[in-house]
C-alpha cells in the first residue's frame, strides 16, 4: 500500500537545520527547489507509546554503538549528552542549530528494520 514515509522537523532555522544534516551528519538529499533539501534517511521503524496527550513526535537515529557515534559527532563540533543506559538502549542526543533536539541510541530491543 505504502512505499516510504516522509518525516517533517519542525525547526526556527530551517536552513541551519538542513545544512547541519547535509555537511555534520552527511545524509545524501535532493534539493526540491529553492534550497529546499530532502534528505534520505537510514531503514526507519514507527513506534506507538502511551500518552496522555495528543500530538507529540520525536525523531531518534539508532546505531550500532552509541558511544563511538558520540565521539564522531562530538570531533564535528557537535555536542552530545552523556551518553545513558536506558535499559531499552543506550542513549545521548544533540541539539539542533534551530533549537529541536535529536536523540540517538543503540537498541537493545528487536527491531523491525
Amino acid at each position: 500500500m505504502f512505499n516510504g514515509a516522509h518525516i517533517v522537523i519542525y525547526s526556527r532555522d530551517a536552513e541551519a537545520d538542513r545544512a547541519f544534516f547535509r555537511d555534520k551528519l552527511g545524509y545524501a538529499n535532493v534539493d526540491a527547489g529553492d534550497g529546499w533539501l530532502i534528505f534520505k534517511m537510514p531503514p526507519a521503524e514507527a513506534a506507538f507509546h502511551p500518552s496522555e496527550t495528543d500530538g507529540s513526535e520525536s525523531l531518534y537515529l539508532m546505531c550500532e554503538d552509541v558511544q563511538a557515534t558520540a565521539d564522531r559527532l562530538d570531533d564535528l563540533g557537535v555536542r552530545t549528552d552523556p551518553v545513558r543506559d536506558e535499559g531499552w538502549g543506550l542513549f545521548s542526543a544533540f541539539e539542533l542549530p534551530g533549537g529541536g533536539r535529536i536523540g540517538f541510541y543503540q537498541p537493545r530491543h528487536p527491531t523491525a528494520y
